[in-house]
């Protein structure tokens, strides 16, 4: 059962190809078959998730699979719909900037940190959703104005962008204690040492 979650991730990254076929292709339902694919991965996404709190299946791998499936879920909707020019190229080139800060400042972190990757909070998941919401409406309303489509992607990005504070906050806080950590027991060695 451990391993499930991470099938399930693996599985929404599969539907990402998948998801860009129906989208473009030439039957008159398409956004229709597309918004139930994406459906479908944001469900997985769900599902994973519980099942990896519920059977305390957390590993670091599944960190790196159940936020990758959905950025890269996320990311070719927005690409599919740009590419239909419902909304700006703007909005892809900033949604872009902010996964690379995402990923790479990440790691960078991590690994400053010298802790464990951190799972999804509520402000991410909550912008993940949104940025669901707000694709799946883009794709269903298709004579909706280019100034509501706009709007729309641009709060979805701002979340994300909010969302990545969130993240950068959480691990400044933890670097920060980690430092205290070592301050405090490289001066009870030097004590020590005195002592002696």
């Amino acid at each position: 059962m451990k391993v499930v979650p991470n099938i399930i991730s693996i599985f929404r990254i599969c539907l990402v190809p998948v998801f860009i076929a129906v989208y473009f292709n030439d039957d008159n339902e398409r956004k229709l078959y597309a918004v139930a694919v994406y459906a479908l991965a944001s469900f997985s996404d769900f599902l994973d998730g519980y099942l990896a709190r519920k059977y305390d299946a957390t590993s670091n791998m599944g960190k790196l699979l159940d936020p990758l499936g959905d950025k890269l879920m996320s990311f070719s909707a927005m690409v599919c719909i740009t590419i239909d020019g419902i909304i700006p190229f703007w909005a892809v080139f900033f949604a872009g900037i902010k996964e690379l800060l995402m990923g790479v400042g990440g790691i960078v972190l991590h690994k400053k940190a010298r802790t464990e990757l951190l799972p999804s909070n509520l402000i991410g998941k909550t912008s993940s959703v949104v940025f669901f919401l707000v694709c799946v409406t883009l794709m269903i309303f298709i004579n909706i104005p280019r100034w509501a489509s706009t709007t729309l992607i641009s709060l979805a990005i701002g979340l994300t962008f909010i969302a990545l504070a969130s993240y950068l906050i959480k691990y400044i806080k933890i670097m920060k204690e980690n430092k205290d950590v070592a301050g405090d027991s490289s001066q009870s060695k030097t004590r020590q040492h005195e002592r002696t």
